[in-house]
């Protein structure tokens, strides 16, 4: 009864024509259709160029602040050496 039901319901989806109006269609016409094809790669191109552009501006500015602000800290007295004491330890001691 239910599967019956549905189907019903998708032959009256198909039968109208709103699924037409969301289903791509390419052209007949093959001058029309190498012309969207050439639009549509061109498209493409222009938002890949866009991106790589957006994407060094963003890598540029990130370093120019980096470096920013490296150059505004200065080190601290004794900040590379660490204190502590030390011993070495014999291999056999490692087991």
């Amino acid at each position: 009864m239910i599967s019956s039901l549905l189907h019903t319901l998708r032959l009256r989806l198909h039968s109208s024509m709103f699924d037409a109006v969301f289903s791509p269609r390419k052209p007949r016409h093959p001058l029309l259709r190498a012309g969207l094809g050439v639009l549509g790669l061109a498209l493409l191109a222009v938002l890949l160029v866009f991106g790589v552009i957006i994407g060094a501006g963003m890598l540029a500015v990130g370093l120019v602040a980096r470096l920013l602000s490296q150059r505004d800290r200065r080190p601290r007295a004794g900040a590379s050496a660490l204190e502590g004491e030390f011993r070495i330890v014999d291999k056999p001691a490692l087991r």
